[in-house]
């Protein structure tokens, strides 16, 4: 793409299906790389990764040639299946439908990496859940809240399950 100009930073966030504390600390890093694989060979260029067990934090500069939506695509299909192949036991390891996504401009990329990098400090103080609707409010996003979180996790919260 010769003179295309781009700079392109985006923030995808997604959990684990019903939100189940499925990615383990033995793996995690593993993980981490193996994510970070599938962006760099998409030509992308990972800026963060970092995980808890319930969902993960994605920061990619993008290239312009790709649609968000294929890349988060295929860093679901490809993690998820390397999790079911080589890690999971017992259980079927699936991504939920869906994602959010929020772009930055360059002057925020040190704070946004460094949000990522300190994701087990932050979550000693916030859930999953509440992380997630800051997101939407912060970037006004439009939507409708029984669309923001699996049926199952519900069921399961209702429950008196953890969050």
């Amino acid at each position: 793409m010769a003179n295309t100009f781009t700079q392109l930073y985006v923030h995808v966030v997604f959990s684990v299906r019903s939100r189940a504390s499925l990615i383990k600390d033995e793996w995690r890093e593993n993980l981490h790389r193996y994510i970070t694989g599938i962006v760099q060979n998409k030509g992308h260029k990972i800026l963060a990764v970092n995980s808890m067990p319930d969902h993960i934090h994605i920061f990619i500069g993008m290239k312009p040639d790709t649609a968000l939506s294929d890349l988060v695509r295929d860093i679901k299909a490809n993690s998820s299946k390397w999790i079911n192949d080589e890690r999971a036991k017992n259980k079927t390891f699936e991504w939920q439908e869906g994602y959010g996504a929020f772009s930055y401009s360059h002057s925020q990329i040190g704070d946004v990496i460094s949000y990522i990098r300190n994701q087990q400090e932050h979550h000693r103080k916030k859930t999953f859940r509440e992380e997630y609707l800051d997101f939407i409010k912060r970037f006004d996003i439009p939507h409708d809240s029984k669309y923001l979180f699996d049926i199952e996790e519900e069921i399961a919260n209702s429950n008196g399950a953890s969050r």
